[in-house]
């Protein structure tokens, strides 16, 4: 995984814990906290942060990864403005993942892994199929509930099946309120 997305882990957990509390994940999991925007790092290492929060705060390890997606959003926006301004939604954001935001992020990252997304559309819906080694969907449905916040929007987020639960990929069902 990206150095960049470490960065930007430590930077939810310091704004709203602290610094002793990004010092006491990095203690509970014996990393180095050492990470460079444009190192990569093993998968394992965000898990055992992602693990020790949970511990830390009693919720779920995938309450946590739930959390940081939303979170983490403005601080994309803070970095990456012109993916966020050249789209007008959060539709049309979410839509530009494989064909805009991906490429361009492999670009700025060489040996970035992304994950690729399958859409279904449908007035008033948006499935998106998620499949990735990694099973950090709730990461993912953290990033669109940040992006109805970021664009204004209200929407429902439903998962039909799940990686976590048998499923060969999952499915998130955004739905617009």
């Amino acid at each position: 995984m990206k150095g960049v997305i470490f960065n930007i882990v430590e930077e939810v957990v310091v704004d709203h814990f602290g610094q002793t509390t990004w010092e006491a994940l990095l203690e509970a999991t014996g990393l180095s906290g050492a990470y460079t925007s444009l190192g990569s790092y093993p998968d394992a290492e965000v898990v055992a942060l992602v693990e020790a929060a949970a511990a830390l705060t009693n919720q779920d390890p995938r309450a946590v990864l739930h959390w940081v997606g939303v979170q983490a959003l403005p601080k994309l926006h803070q970095r990456y403005p012109e993916f966020f301004d050249a789209a007008d939604d959060a539709r049309t954001f979410i839509l530009s993942l494989n064909t805009i935001i991906h490429p361009e992020v492999r670009k700025l990252y060489a040996g970035a892994i992304c994950p690729h997304f399958h859409f279904i559309e449908t007035p008033g819906t948006l499935t998106l199929g998620y499949g990735s080694p990694r099973k950090m969907c709730d990461l993912a449905h953290g990033f669109v509930d940040g992006l109805a916040i970021h664009y204004g929007e209200r929407l429902a987020v439903t998962q039909p099946s799940c990686m976590h639960d048998g499923a060969p990929s999952c499915q998130l069902v955004v739905s617009w309120l």
